[in-house]
């Protein structure tokens, strides 16, 4: 079940290879990600302080983090994010799609 709302959060892909994929999310107040849920590990760092409103289709919660924040969730898990700030706020979010190839990345 997802919020109902029409202002999409904008992803912008940074990074997306067969090891991990980076994507920065902005969200203008009320702005949602879309009911989803991801294939992969994943961890989120804030950019912004902020209160990001999770539902994970039984209930909604508000979740206030500092800039800097960052958690982690397992794959498989579905939810839908809504900005609950007064503000813009953005956070950075890295899917982990094979742990072991991160050790062979070199740098660019």
């Amino acid at each position: 079940m997802a919020f109902a709302c029409t202002t999409p959060a904008i992803p912008t892909v940074q990074q997306d290879d067969e090891a991990i994929r980076i994507t920065r999310w902005d969200f203008e107040p009320g702005a949602v990600t879309g009911w989803h849920s991801h294939g992969w590990p994943y961890f989120v760092v804030m950019l912004t302080a902020g209160t990001l409103r999770i539902h994970d289709g039984k209930a909604e919660n508000d979740v206030p983090l500092a800039e800097g924040q960052a958690y982690m969730r397992p794959a498989g898990v579905e939810h839908d994010v809504m900005n609950g700030s007064p503000h813009p706020i953005a956070f950075v979010e890295i899917e982990v799609k094979q742990p072991g190839a991160l050790k062979t990345l070199s740098l660019p």
